[in-house]
């Protein structure tokens, strides 16, 4: 258990890819029944791994490996058993959750954080506001000079996640409502799109808030995070406020969820509460993201949480 421990500890704060190479040469570890596996997210790994860290350190025997790879690989995972828990910042869809049922396992799903999902440009460029549908038609293709939408005359390059991210299916269904132009760059995870967009002027990505703000709920330097509106009537607001955030005002909220087994429901009942209890909605706060919202409460107690 001791090593067990220490070499789960030495996971947390590792890149994703570390992670999952440590992983494999850790298999014979990974089948002891204490070890909570979770994967999933790329927006959620690194609130979850900082959580995960703080309960380890907390509950001496607890151990707990946290891995990324699009809340796609994440739910693929709950359903072939292959995983304790799902990171997935997107809800099961309705085939998947049969799938999981033919395959003996009943998921249940809870929210553990709110996600204001930000659209960010190289602060180079003087656009600061955009409605839904203004990005909806830059993701589209069909704006492709950042001079249509009062900015300067400078090609657009799309940023955006791969099809087993849970983001790029969220951003397509609210904000695209249509298909990616075919010309966007698809990127492994948030910190790509992050690095892309500060290097490239013309640059435009989407991404977690908790990627573009420090415990402070400071803007990283290096990037600019777009105001949004609903429409062309409405108020453009930040996702970086909370209080656009917990009044629904801002645009693109989302819940980010965590599906696990019912079955497997006692070995992961503790994590959980953690999570959801005020000292884990503290670190969700420092990690840039923002507490569950009363109706989320509502949703997460028909599960006993």
């Amino acid at each position: 258990m001791r090593l067990k421990n220490r070499i789960i500890m030495s996971m947390v704060g590792l890149p994703a890819f570390t992670l999952v190479i440590l992983l494999i040469l850790t298999s014979s570890l990974s089948l002891a029944a204490g070890l909570i596996q979770i994967k999933g997210s790329d927006t959620e790994v690194n609130a979850v791994q900082r959580m995960a860290e703080v309960y380890m350190q907390r509950y001496k025997g607890a151990a707990i490996a946290v891995t990324g790879g699009g809340s796609g690989v994440g739910i693929a995972a709950i359903i072939n058993r292959t995983t304790d828990l799902a990171n997935s910042s997107r809800a099961m869809k309705a085939q998947e959750l049969q799938q999981a049922k033919a395959n003996g396992v009943d998921p249940i799903g809870i929210v553990f954080a709110i996600d204001g999902l930000s659209v960010i440009v190289n602060p180079a460029n003087k656009v600061k506001t955009l409605t839904l549908d203004q990005i909806g038609q830059v993701y589209r293709g069909e704006i492709k000079n950042w001079s249509q939408v009062g900015g300067p005359n400078l090609p657009v390059t799309l940023y955006g996640r791969q099809p087993n991210s849970g983001t790029f299916i969220f951003f397509r269904e609210t904000v695209v409502r249509g298909d990616y132009a075919q010309t966007m760059n698809q990127m492994n995870g948030n910190a790509q799109i992050v690095e892309a967009v500060k290097r490239d002027k013309g640059g435009i990505g989407y991404v977690g808030v908790g990627y573009v703000v420090d415990d402070k709920g400071k803007v990283t330097p290096g990037l600019k995070v777009l105001n949004v509106a609903k429409d062309k009537n409405s108020k453009a607001l930040s996702p970086t406020d909370a209080k656009n955030i917990e009044s629904g005002a801002y645009p693109i909220v989302r819940p980010l969820y965590q599906y696990f087994d019912k079955a497997n429901k006692g070995k992961v009942d503790g994590f959980v509460r953690f999570e959801l209890s005020p000292e884990g909605q503290n670190i969700i706060s420092k990690e840039g993201f923002f507490p569950v919202a009363a109706e989320y409460k509502r949703y997460n107690a028909r599960y006993g949480f």
